[in-house]
């Protein structure tokens, strides 16, 4: 096998689309012969201040890529951000505030070194506003590259558009947007979720129309949240921050199920789960090696250590059964979710709150503490007495 068809090989592995066939390979190829490395694009709208383990199997990707030798061009797109991706919307997406976009881009941008390599010769960062805020006359210019039957060729207009609901010109300009952004920074290759295959090759077409060679594709499986069953995602509450507290990143790993466990390990660890490891001893190791990839081992160790002390030598469920809770005004009066939890009184539930028998995570409330933010209690698991236990989960 030529060496560029192996190193291709190589990169692939877990995607789920590499489009056009061979077009890694040639790419590879056309890049080694010129004495560069690739530009490898990936392009994501701040429209959250946070990322989870679903983002990071494309970052984990990209990173793959950096100690292969080539450079990332990770778009933080603050511009594609106030349009919105209409991927898998029925909906219009809400309008976010400059500001807000602004505050996520940094947040967002922090968090992804967590994984990708900072080196500048192999990460470069840049934000879309800097091509997309363009005069009239070249958005002119890149509307006439597509046509109308070509956009609504797309999944979620297609099934919008047959069943009469509304598609905004913004959510029909979103795919264009995007792909002039591999035109701007002349881009190799394009990576994405699965989700994501109608932008990326349309990336493709808006780059021919430009005279530029065009881009390679590649696609990443979607991640189930800690459900096992929905894509991870904030707003499900089926997620794991890779900014989470070591301890709380730990007990939500431990928290899903065991069916979803070999996703896990091919997606996040890059390997095949252990067949000879017992559900709970591969569920205890995924969590010890996610933690201390994105804390520290020992951080990892001491998180197992304090799930420990807390739930088993205490006698506490390694399966604990999650109880969604909703927070209108992100403040939640924590005797009405006890009642509701567990099936008390809320003068009950008071009483115990003031009595130091309930407790999140480690540590026991106090008394009068009966108002919390809902910060402090999505992921966090809340126990009255001794033997009962709810993962909280903000709906």
């Amino acid at each position: 096998m030529p060496a560029d068809s192996a190193g291709a090989a190589r990169l692939s592995v877990n995607s789920v689309d590499g489009l056009p066939e061979m077009a890694l390979a040639q790419k590879l190829a056309e890049a080694n012969a010129e004495g560069r490395p690739l530009r490898v694009k990936l392009g994501i709208d701040p429209t959250a201040p946070d990322i989870h383990l679903g983002h990071a199997v494309v970052l984990r990707k990209l990173r793959e890529f950096q100690d292969a030798g080539h450079l990332v061009v990770l778009i933080i797109g603050d511009y594609t951000a106030r349009v919105g991706d209409p991927s898998g919307r029925s909906t219009l997406r809400p309008m976010l505030s400059e500001s807000e976009i602004e505050a996520n881009a940094a947040t967002f941008q922090q968090q992804a070194l967590k994984i990708l390599d900072s080196s500048p010769e192999r990460l470069e960062v840049r934000r879309n506003g800097e091509w997309l805020d363009m005069p009239m006359v070249d958005l002119l210019a890149l509307v006439r590259t597509t046509t109308v039957a070509q956009i609504l060729e797309r999944e979620d207009f297609a099934k919008r558009w047959s069943a009469s609901e509304p598609i905004s010109m913004l959510e029909l300009l979103y795919p264009l947007l995007q792909g002039y952004d591999s035109v701007a920074i002349h881009a190799d290759l394009e990576l994405g979720g699965t989700d994501q295959k109608f932008n990326l090759l349309l990336g493709r077409d808006v780059q021919r129309a430009y005279g530029q060679p065009e881009q390679a594709i590649m696609t990443m499986p979607i991640l189930v949240g800690t459900d096992g069953t929905r894509k991870m995602s904030k707003s499900l509450g089926n997620h794991i921050g890779v900014t989470d507290e070591a301890e709380d990143m730990y007990g939500k790993l431990l928290s899903i199920p065991d069916e979803a466990m070999g996703e896990y390990y091919r997606l996040l660890l890059g390997r095949e789960l252990d067949g000879e490891l017992s559900p709970r001893e591969a569920k205890r190791a995924l969590a010890r090696e996610l933690v201390g990839w994105l804390h520290s081992p020992e951080e990892a160790l001491q998180a197992e250590r304090a799930f420990d002390r807390v739930f088993v030598q205490r006698g506490a469920p390694e399966q604990i059964e999650e109880f969604l809770f909703g927070a209108p005004d992100g403040v939640v009066h924590l005797p009405g979710l006890m009642a509701d939890a567990f099936g008390m009184s809320r003068s009950e539930a008071r009483r115990l709150i003031d009595q130091g028998g309930v407790s999140l995570d480690e540590r026991a409330l106090n008394a009068g503490e009966h108002d919390l933010p809902v910060e402090r209690l999505d992921g966090a698991v809340l126990r009255v007495g001794k033997r009962r236990f709810r993962r909280l989960r903000a709906a």
